[in-house]
């Protein structure tokens, strides 16, 4: 689908980053594969508005911002930058060390969020994934605990429509939630929402 729209659209250089383990790493290489001083992101599951357009160029002093674009949830109908297009500096992330909680948020001081919907997050195609995505989530939701965080962390434990794999993801969201206020002092623990067989050890277990 991204294939067929950018090639109606733009003449962007599309780079399908496949088979490498982890996020942080899929991300470090593709720093590599560009030649621009910043470089798309659009994750696997996110379906593009058609009226989304590739065609925003950032002044020389937003460089080294973070840009993140709103998607739209389909299971709780919440629309900000969880799963949205981004455009990140590609120095910053080729010398980026960890992934830390967030690395969208933390990889530079400066961050510019986006409010046009880029994109639906099709994070739930099957149970596993919908409870994971959730998981993830809801922790930094948790741990941000401010007015806008603590508002969408209410929705995604209470999302109640008809849309696949719903409860999962709700699972999901409450088992991220009280993960989150346990370890919330324990940076180690806190770490392995980003380790995906650690997640799938914990999907496994909540069965």
């Amino acid at each position: 689908l991204l294939q067929d729209h950018l090639r109606s659209n733009y003449a962007l250089n599309l780079i399908w980053v496949r088979d490498v383990e982890g996020i942080f790493n899929a991300h470090k290489i593709a720093s590599t594969r560009v030649q621009s001083k910043m470089f798309w992101v659009v994750d696997a599951d996110a379906v593009i508005e058609n009226d989304f357009n590739f065609d925003y160029i950032p002044d020389v002093y937003d460089e080294e911002v973070v840009h993140v674009w709103a998607s739209r949830n389909p299971v709780n109908g919440l629309e900000y930058g969880y799963g949205g297009v981004k455009l990140f500096p590609t120095k910053l992330v080729s010398n980026a060390t960890s992934w830390g909680l967030d690395f969208t948020t933390g990889l530079s001081s400066r961050f510019k969020s986006m409010p046009q919907v880029s994109c639906v997050t099709k994070f739930n195609t099957d149970s596993y994934s919908a409870w994971r995505s959730a998981f993830r989530e809801c922790v930094k939701l948790t741990l941000n605990n401010d007015t806008e965080s603590i508002e969408r962390l209410a929705s995604w434990l209470n999302a109640a429509g008809n849309e696949p794999f719903t409860a999962d993801a709700v699972k999901g969201a409450e088992q991220g939630n009280k993960f989150a206020l346990v370890n919330k002092d324990n940076l180690n623990e806190l770490n392995k929402i980003n380790d995906f067989n650690w997640l799938n050890e914990q999907y496994n277990k909540s069965k």
